[in-house]
């Protein structure tokens, strides 16, 4: 191995030790390895002298050794992802489905805030409709949008239907005659009446509140792992499913109208959020460190030169055809790519820095000073 290298080129600090030059690059994306023979086939130099290398060339490697070695820093980013999901779901108990929708969010200012839905109450039905998972609640909120609707609620604490007391709220309220009295209680269940947003603001729905249908459940210690891995690796592909089509979004935009998307971030926007995310503790460091795995893991495997993908497209090519490419070919077409990608970070951390100025107000005291 020629050089392990943190980050990427322009180089600040290297140090050889032994066969290998270990270095400190200017980008903090990632990082690589430079083995000998890699670049090219034609009289490879080391920069290590006297040093017996016939055979040792990347080159001089079988397709399925190459193809091995290509993909060996995909994978290990991959398994790393599911590696650290995993931990995060051995602390934190594995997501089980209980069959209720549970409020675990409300909106300042909400539908739901105003008619007093509360954190922990469980959804059993709309409008005299059963409930049991979020996306048939989702559902009828937004078909219902723009008219009142009855939700009956079961609530363990602070329950006025435990007391028969009539409740008020601050928004349409409960349903006179709606249950058995006219508390607007059904049993121990509490009916409240709530017109769901016809244009919601973006991100909060519909109501304002947030649900779920899973609790973290915790099992026997020995079982937890082997839980932690399966929910760990179902992790790591789902976020791999949501990067690739983020992904072709940002390609999209790039294409057709010409501009980064605003929630594309480069590496001053990672490490912005990576100061945000280590104030919420060890866990979310962990999730977001996973996360950041799985977008190198996608990143590098694309078909695109100076990439790993782009490097075993030449070994699909080569197998296709029969015979190596050649190497100036090769090499040209890395470089290529390689100035296409510091573009498009370059493009991506301006598009960091305007957000960044925006966010604190900085990018209008500009203006108004020109």
């Amino acid at each position: 191995m020629e050089e392990f290298g943190i980050g990427l080129p322009p180089r600040i600090w290297g140090k050889k030790i032994g066969e290998t030059i270990y270095s400190v690059n200017a980008l903090p994306i990632g990082g690589f390895v430079r083995m000998y023979g890699e670049e090219s086939q034609e009289n490879p130099k080391s920069q290590i002298p006297n040093l017996k290398l016939k055979g040792r060339a990347f080159f001089d490697k079988s397709i399925g050794r190459r193809v091995g070695v290509v993909l060996a820093g995909v994978t290990m980013n991959f398994l790393l992802a599911v590696i650290v999901f995993s931990i995060t779901y051995f602390i934190s108990g594995i997501p089980v489905k209980t069959g209720k929708v549970l409020v675990v969010g409300i909106t300042k200012n909400s539908p739901a805030e105003l008619v007093g839905l509360k954190v922990d109450d469980e959804v059993v039905a709309v409008d005299g409709e059963k409930i049991n998972g979020v996306e048939k609640f989702i559902k009828l909120a937004k078909e219902k949008a723009g008219k009142v609707i009855r939700l009956e609620i079961k609530r363990e604490k602070e329950n006025p239907c435990l007391v028969k007391k009539q409740v008020l709220g601050g928004g349409v309220g409960p349903f006179e005659g709606a249950g058995p009295d006219e508390s607007g209680c059904n049993g121990d269940n509490l009916f409240l009446g709530i017109i769901p947003r016809v244009k919601p603001p973006e991100g909060e729905g519909p109501l304002g509140v947030a649900v779920s249908e899973v609790e973290m459940k915790h099992f026997p210690f020995w079982q937890m792992p082997f839980y932690g891995i399966r929910e760990g690796f179902i992790e790591s592909v789902n976020w791999g499913k949501m990067i690739l089509k983020s992904l072709g979004e940002m390609l999209g935009s790039l294409i057709f109208l010409r501009q980064v998307p605003k929630d594309i971030s480069g590496p001053i926007g990672i490490y912005q959020a990576t100061g945000m995310v280590a104030k919420s503790g060890v866990l979310a460091i962990l999730e977001f460190l996973g996360i950041l795995s799985v977008n190198l893991a996608i990143i590098n495997i694309l078909p695109f030169p100076a990439l790993d993908g782009g490097r075993l497209l030449f070994l699909t090519v080569e197998v296709f055809f029969g015979r190596k490419i050649a190497p100036k070919i090769e090499a040209w077409v890395n470089n290529a790519g390689m100035i296409v990608l510091l573009g498009l970070i370059l493009l991506i951390t301006i598009n960091d820095v305007v957000r960044i100025l925006s966010t604190n107000g900085i990018l209008e005291k500009i203006k108004i000073a020109f």
